[in-house]
């Protein structure tokens, strides 16, 4: 479709240029108003049919030919939005330059208009900058989960102006779940605000814990065995392989951390009981599943050995 659309565009875009040279020279007095010959006034209206005509079926016959070939989407996405920004451009100068005549007055004309218009629309210009810093930066993409500011969710859609996010984790739902509502934030909000991304492209896991409460009588040693165990059982190889590609970023960067192979667990004293913090890596998106999972099996492992696994008795946890 947008093949057939673009072809049958540029076809009117050179049957108008043609027509607008042919219609130069014609007796068109009946259309001529404001001291402005017929003849000019038609000539115009053609060529700007043909300048948007055109431009319009090159960002179609493209967006056929380049843009479906992306595997990604998140590639394509940002190379359609590329595109229909520098070709309104070239349609908007294009249109000026047709009607007045003047190519390199009209390219002095729109730096003095947008000198002033600047001031005018300060917050739409600072969001179209903040469009330009992620196509070049990547703080984020379609397709990622992140928090800007106070808002946190998916990008479904990142305009000119705006990001649209898929809304998780609001104050109708907890636990990372969707909310079914959508959050609209200005661009501009990436050049004031921190931006967390969670599901970055080099390296899609997050770090993960649960924390379980037990006694001071509890074999910590067995316990923390029993954590590891579970977890290692539950994520297997897939965890492994993460850690590994997680030190390889980690070696690219002045930064020195030491990362063990598998799962850890934590140890945190409280006043009455032991706290322990199960630690794994897990793809944001699968984080609240792999939690409940994990915890069910932790459980039914713990209520295996009674003797050597108890909880505090206080209920004020």
């Amino acid at each position: 479709m947008n093949r057939l659309l673009g072809i049958f565009s540029l076809i009117v875009s050179v049957v108008a240029t043609v027509a607008a040279n042919a219609v130069s020279t014609g007796d068109l007095t009946w259309l001529s108003t404001g001291g402005i010959e017929g003849g000019v006034i038609a000539q115009k209206t053609l060529l700007a049919v043909a300048v948007v005509a055109g431009t319009y079926g090159i960002y179609h016959l493209v967006r056929h030919l380049l843009v479906r070939r992306i595997a990604s989407k998140r590639r394509a996405h940002d190379v359609r939005n590329v595109l229909r920004f520098g070709l309104g451009a070239v349609t908007i100068i294009g249109l000026l330059g047709v009607l007045t005549e003047q190519w390199v007055g009209v390219l002095f004309s729109l730096g003095i208009v947008g000198f002033a218009v600047t001031f005018a629309l300060q917050q739409p210009l600072f969001s179209l900058m903040g469009w330009i810093y992620i196509m070049v930066k990547r703080p984020y993409q379609v397709g990622d989960r992140v928090r800007i500011g106070d808002a946190k969710g998916d990008v479904i859609e990142v305009d000119f102006l705006v990001t649209t996010l898929w809304e998780i984790n609001g104050e109708l739902v907890s636990s990372n779940q969707p909310s079914g509502r959508v959050v609209t934030l200005p661009n501009s909000t990436v050049l004031s605000s921190e931006v967390y991304n969670f599901s970055w492209e080099e390296f899609p896991y997050v770090w993960n814990e649960i924390s379980i409460q037990l006694s001071y009588e509890t074999d910590l040693a067995f316990a923390r065995q029993e954590l590891t165990d579970v977890a290692d059982d539950y994520l297997g190889e897939r965890m492994a392989q993460n850690i590994a590609r997680y030190r390889e970023l980690l070696a690219e960067t002045p930064v020195e951390l030491e990362v063990r192979d598998g799962p850890t667990v934590n140890v945190v004293q409280q006043e009455s009981w032991v706290e322990l913090r199960l630690r794994y890596l897990v793809h944001p998106r699968r984080g609240q599943r792999a939690k409940n999972d994990l915890y069910e099996r932790i459980l039914e492992r713990f209520k295996k050995n009674p003797d050597r696994i108890s909880f505090p008795v206080s209920r004020n946890r």
